[in-house]
C-alpha cells in the first residue's frame, strides 16, 4: 500500500473512531472526497475476492458519490433523433431498489417535488434469462428511464430531459432509499420493521449530491437532507452520517440544520497527504472565518496591528451586504461619540505604509479599540453571537 493510500486510510478510521452522529466535510473539489468514501466503505465492508456469499456492501454502508452517478448515461439515439434514454449501466444497486424494494413510485414523487409534475420518469423492465447450477433462472433488471413531457392536454414522450434534472433524478434514487433507512431504523425492535434488510447498516455517506442543480434546488435539497437526518434516532439505531461538500451554500445550509454535527475541513498539504481538520461549526464563509479571527485575538489578548486590516475588510464586507454606500456609515452608530475617532484609527491602521522599525504590537488603548469595533457591529448589525 502507497503512503498516500495509507493517509487516506487514516482518514478513513478517524472518521470511524469519533462518535457523533453526523460529520459535515468541507473540502475544494479534487482534494479527494471521493476517494475517501471509498477508502470508508474498504474499512466498513471489505470486499473478499472468491467469497461469492458476502453480504452486500450496502448491508452495511450506503453511499453516493461520483460513482453512483456514472451508473448513469445518455442513448441520445443520434441516428433517429427521437427516443433519447438514460441507460443505466448494469449493477445490482439500482435493480435491488426498484425490484426488490418496489420504490420506483416514491421515487417519482421525490423527482418531481425537486423539478416539476410535468416530467415522469419511467423505470423500463427488462427480462433477463440466466443459468445457475444447471437450472434457467429468470430475474427483472432495469437498464433505462425514458422520460414523458405533460404540457396542457398534450402528453410527448421520450424527452430529453436537463442535466440538472437528471442529477435530480439520481439524488431521488438514494434519497428515497434513505427515507426508507430511517423509517424502518427508528423502529428499535427489530421484530417490528418488517424486514432485516437494514439491520446492519452502520454508515451512509454522502459526497456532494448538488453537481449542476440550480440555486433554489441546492437550498431545498439541503434543508430536506438536514431534516431527514436530523430524525434519525441515534439512540435506536447508532447509525452515523458523514457528509461532504465543496459547495460553501450547501454547507452553510446543513449548518444551519444540523447543529449537533461535527465539522471539518479537509485540505490537501503541500507534500500531497491529506488533513482532517476540526472547525467550530459555524457557516462557512471568509467574513464569519475573519470574525472568528479577531474574536480569538481579543480573547487571547494577542491582537497586532494587522487585525485592523482584518477588521476594516470585516466592516467593508457588512455594508456591502447591507447596501451601505460607505463602510464608515455603520460607525455613526458608534458608542460615546467616538465614531470619528474609530473611523480615523481603522483607516490609518490599514491604509498605510509601516516603518521599518515600527513595532506590531498596538497600544493597550488600541487593543482596546479594536474590541469596541468588534463588539459594535456585531451587536447593531445582524451578527449572531
Amino acid at each position: 500500500m502507497s503512503e498516500k493510500d495509507e493517509n487516506l486510510k487514516a482518514i478513513a478510521q478517524q472518521l470511524i473512531d469519533t462518535e457523533k452522529k453526523v460529520q459535515l466535510i468541507y473540502a475544494f473539489n479534487g482534494v479527494g472526497k471521493t476517494r475517501l468514501s471509498r477508502a470508508l466503505k474498504e474499512l466498513i465492508a471489505p470486499k473478499l475476492e472468491g467469497d461469492e456469499e458476502a453480504e452486500p456492501t450496502r448491508r452495511k454502508i450506503l453511499y453516493y458519490n461520483a460513482f453512483t452517478e456514472d451508473l448513469f448515461s445518455w442513448d441520445n439515439d443520434l441516428e433517429n433523433d427521437d427516443e433519447p434514454k438514460l441507460e443505466i449501466k448494469p449493477n445490482t444497486f439500482t435493480d435491488w431498489i426498484l425490484r426488490d424494494r418496489g420504490q420506483d413510485r416514491h421515487i417519482v414523487e421525490n423527482f418531481q417535488r425537486y423539478t416539476s409534475r410535468s416530467i415522469t420518469p419511467n423505470f423500463v423492465p427488462k427480462e433477463v434469462i440466466a443459468e445457475r447450477d444447471g437450472r434457467r433462472e429468470t430475474s427483472q433488471t432495469f437498464p433505462e428511464i425514458r422520460f414523458n413531457f405533460t404540457g396542457g392536454n398534450n402528453v410527448e414522450s421520450n424527452v430529453k430531459i436537463s442535466k440538472g434534472e437528471e442529477s435530480n433524478l439520481i439524488w431521488s434514487i438514494f434519497y428515497t432509499v434513505l427515507q426508507e433507512v430511517i423509517e424502518l431504523l427508528n423502529e428499535a425492535d427489530p421484530a417490528k420493521r418488517g424486514d432485516d434488510e437494514y439491520d446492519l447498516l452502520q454508515y451512509v455517506f454522502i459526497d456532494d449530491p448538488v453537481s449542476s442543480l440550480d440555486e433554489n434546488h441546492l437550498i431545498e435539497l439541503a434543508f430536506d437532507l438536514g431534516r431527514l437526518v436530523s430524525s434519525s434516532d441515534y439512540q435506536k439505531n447508532s447509525l452515523k452520517f458523514i457528509i461532504t461538500t465543496h459547495n460553501p451554500l450547501f454547507y452553510n445550509v446543513l449548518c444551519k440544520e444540523l447543529r449537533q454535527a461535527e465539522c471539518a475541513v479537509l485540505r490537501a498539504e503541500l507534500d500531497g497527504k491529506l488533513a482532517l481538520i476540526e472547525e467550530v461549526q459555524s457557516s462557512f464563509s471568509y467574513h464569519l472565518h475573519i470574525k472568528r479571527i479577531l474574536e480569538k485575538a481579543i480573547e487571547q489578548q494577542r491582537i497586532e496591528k494587522f487585525h485592523f486590516n482584518l477588521l476594516r475588510n470585516l466592516y467593508e464586507k457588512t455594508a456591502n451586504f447591507l447596501g451601505y454606500a460607505r463602510w464608515s456609515k455603520l460607525l455613526e452608530t458608534a458608542p460615546d461619540g467616538r465614531g470619528d475617532y474609530l473611523k480615523k484609527l481603522a483607516h490609518h491602521y490599514s491604509h498605510r505604509d509601516q516603518a521599518p522599525e515600527e513595532v506590531a504590537e498596538p497600544t493597550e488603548k488600541q487593543k482596546e479599540d479594536v474590541a469596541i469595533l468588534l463588539a459594535h457591529l456585531i451587536e447593531n448589525y445582524g451578527y449572531s453571537r
